[in-house]
């Protein structure tokens, strides 16, 4: 991202001036509070919106709907929203095909009917995310960390390389937060995905990302890492490690 500038009314930029390099296999974080245009960040890279000015580009592609090379690439981008997008009625194994869709031909996309490979690889996948024995279970019956397990699934079901992930492990318990993003971890080693995540918690940030990208009021005022024991400041900024940690960490910890 070159210098991007986005607004949903044409009059109020939620996000300004933001410039941003993510390198290929790693785990990049976005932390802020509520409305600081984290989410907007996502949906930029997703080509769900397109920035009012400015430029984005991923592998040299620019990501909007209505570029044709964005959208033979856009089953590479495994997206999974705050909402996390399950079918509440249908099955676990059914939600986690649908990430096949793309794959298959006009008619069995109609019908859904998955080859047999394709239904044996959602086993799989659903054993890598810890779920085996739950295939059949319907989705509204799962648990908050079974129902997040479901939609990695799904994402991982479309054999991406980038992996979108918005609040994750948002109102999760401090075990459950830490088992899904372990998850995510040991996927992205498998699969050599690049995650972008969106975060309200700074220390789980800084635990699992290469690097964090701290966002108030639609203005990156900070890029960091962990390198050993010190949090690295790869951007010039005028706050504190303690602020940082202060005025971003999950308010069940103040």
């Amino acid at each position: 991202m070159n210098d991007v500038w986005t607004s949903y009314d044409s009059k109020n930029f939620v996000l300004e001036g933001i410039s941003l390099s993510i390198d290929r296999g790693t785990n990049y974080a976005i932390v802020g509070q509520s409305g600081s245009g984290k989410s907007t960040l996502l949906k930029l890279m997703n080509g769900m919106m397109i920035p009012s000015k400015g430029t984005i580009k991923i592998d040299y592609v620019t990501p909007n709907m209505n570029n044709k090379k964005f959208k033979k690439m856009l089953h590479t981008i495994g997206y999974i929203p705050q909402s996390l997008g399950l079918i509440k009625n249908i099955t676990v194994l059914e939600n986690i095909l649908i990430g096949a869709l793309p794959r298959l031909n006009t008619i069995q996309s109609l019908l859904k009917r998955f080859p047999e490979h394709e239904i044996q690889e959602a086993k799989r996948i659903i054993s890598l995310v810890g779920l085996s024995g739950k295939e059949e279970r319907k989705a509204y019956m799962l648990s908050g960390g079974e129902k997040r397990r479901v939609a990695i699934a799904r994402a991982l079901m479309q054999k991406p390389t980038i992996l979108l992930a918005d609040e994750i492990v948002s109102e999760l318990d401090h075990v459950t937060a830490h088992e899904i993003m372990n998850l995510i971890a040991d996927a992205q080693k498998r699969m050599n995905l690049t995650a972008i995540m969106v975060h309200h918690d700074m220390q789980i940030a800084l635990e699992f990302a290469n690097r964090v990208a701290v966002i108030k009021e639609g203005h990156k005022i900070l890029e960091i890492g962990i390198e050993g024991d010190s949090i690295v400041d790869f951007q010039t900024g005028n706050i504190n490690t303690e602020e940082i940690m202060e005025m971003y960490a999950d308010d069940t910890k103040k």
